[in-house]
């Protein structure tokens, strides 16, 4: 099984960048998703989360109405679409799947390498 997480990059402050998070090996449909993300030297925080098939979202209070979390069952892919990026969205983006649940921190069933987002002038 593997979550393979994509798209990042450098980006300007007020720039957009739109992460992918593809799951193979399992029947994606099943899974909630989420991604989390780490800055240098900060914990790693919950940015947002959708639910398996009624695709109810979820957001930090830090990205709401600036993120769009989505997913295509048909294309076992979850999406992140990151609108009017700061320089304190720069971190390490991570995806994580839970099986029949929203993953967290310290609960979720499969947890992707991470992609990198800078935003930066």
């Amino acid at each position: 099984v593997q979550l393979q997480a994509s798209g990042g990059g450098l980006v300007h402050p007020g720039g957009s960048l739109k992460l992918s998070c593809v799951m193979s090996g399992r029947t994606f449909s099943e899974y909630g998703l989420g991604w989390f993300r780490q800055a240098p030297g900060k914990e790693r925080e919950f940015v947002a989360a959708i639910t398996w098939t009624t695709f109810k979202t979820h957001y930090s209070d830090s990205v709401k109405g600036r993120f769009t979390i989505s997913r295509d069952n048909d294309k076992n892919t979850g999406y992140l679409q990151m609108n009017t990026l700061k320089a304190e969205d720069t971190a390490v983006y991570y995806c994580a799947a839970r099986l029949l649940g929203l993953p967290t921190k310290k609960l979720y069933d499969y947890w992707g390498q991470g992609t990198l987002v800078t935003v930066s002038s």
